[in-house]
């Protein structure tokens, strides 16, 4: 390899944090190499999950090459561009298809073409975020930012674990430019709303989580509505399993979610209970954007115009962290970080800042 080509070439070792870098190596243009995957591993390399991912990577985009060593320790991925249109793939079933939509949520947009992505596989488990909390909070968090047109998630059949079946369309329009973001009011909670679902099990099930959960939530606000979504037959996915999804918005529109799938031997009852005890705990970490929309909403704002953008946020996950570490090594943006005053007994809130790289979508073709 010649110098001018390894210094283009950033390097780090170990899967975690597998996706956010691969995100930023395709925005960037500059290419990574990742090794030591789990070397050290009894059943070292790649997941099946990230060898999907990475293959669903190279059909969102046109010129990407992927190059996986021999015992799948080390991956090399060389970024072509965003092409978008229509996509469909097939998610491995030890993952939720949330896994591989977050990654490309952060992509789309800067798509040639708008994406139609179809992806099928588990809707909800416990790892990752359903494609409810993504239809309801991830997609109104890219609002944020200017992305609003014809973005939409549909969920065509649910898909419970171990079996999968689910189905999902995800489109997104394309963008020039995104806003740049200034919200540091986190107001104060409104309304809480939330998805109960239940498959191939007694649609009972999803009253009983209902109620469980309004015994919690109605002590702290009045405005809380649960819909009861049940999918019947061929719909309803391949496995049993039932979950609720819930989300609290305040007057300022800053959201927060949670939930809780259906373990073995749980009752839907005390499904719901941890559900609505999470999003209460959420809540009181404070900020305009929960935990799980940290690094979505921090990976906007490196790519907002040339200007100041700003946002308050509760204590920053590991991800978090790691992500504003990465930021500085792809783009060369650092961010300033000061407390925020928070004086209404909120957990610790910081004052995110960060100058935008007034990030321009090239490939998009125009119409």
């Amino acid at each position: 390899m010649t110098s001018a080509q390894s210094t283009s070439l950033l390097h780090f070792s170990g899967h975690q944090h597998l996706r956010t870098r691969l995100v930023l190596s395709i925005l960037s243009g500059k290419a990574v190499k990742i090794d030591k995957i789990r070397s050290d591993d009894q059943n070292p390399g790649l997941r099946d999950y990230e060898v999907s991912l990475l293959r669903l990577l190279e059909r969102v985009t046109n010129g990407t090459i992927i190059e996986i060593s021999v015992t799948g320790t080390a991956v090399l991925l060389r970024p072509g561009v965003i092409a978008g249109g229509p996509v469909t793939h097939e998610c491995p079933l030890s993952r939720s298809v949330g896994y591989f939509l977050e990654p490309v949520i952060m992509l789309a947009p800067f798509s040639k073409k708008p994406l139609q992505l179809t992806l099928r596989g588990i809707t909800t488990d416990d790892k990752d975020l359903s494609v409810d909390l993504i239809r309801t909070v991830t997609l109104p968090h890219l609002q944020l930012f200017g992305i609003s047109d014809g973005l939409e998630l549909r969920i065509k059949k649910r898909g419970s674990p171990p079996l999968g079946g689910g189905e999902v369309q995800f489109l997104c329009p394309i963008v020039k430019q995104v806003k740049t973001l200034n919200f540091v009011d986190r107001g104060k909670i409104k309304r809480i709303r939330g998805i109960s679902h239940a498959v191939r099990v007694n649609p009972q099930f999803s009253n009983r989580m209902i109620e469980a959960a309004r015994s919690v939530l109605n002590r702290y606000i009045p405005d809380i509505y649960l819909y009861s979504d049940v999918y019947k037959g061929e719909d309803s996915g391949k496995s049993p399993g039932y979950a609720l999804s819930l989300l609290a918005e305040s007057t300022t529109g800053a959201m927060h979610c949670a939930e809780a799938t259906s373990q073995p031997g749980v009752a839907p009852e005390d499904t719901a209970l941890l559900a609505a005890r999470a999003l209460l705990a959420e809540v009181r970490r404070g900020g305009c954007v929960d935990r799980a929309h940290q690094v979505l909403v921090l990976l906007f704002m490196v790519l907002g115009s040339e200007d100041v953008g700003r946002c308050r946020i509760g204590v920053p996950t590991e991800r978090t962290i790691q992500l504003l570490r990465d930021v500085k090594e792809y783009f060369g943006t650092t961010f300033k970080i000061a407390p925020a005053d928070s004086s209404d007994g909120a957990e610790q809130e910081l004052l995110f800042s960060c100058y935008g790289t007034g990030y321009v979508n090239t490939n998009r073709t125009l119409a």
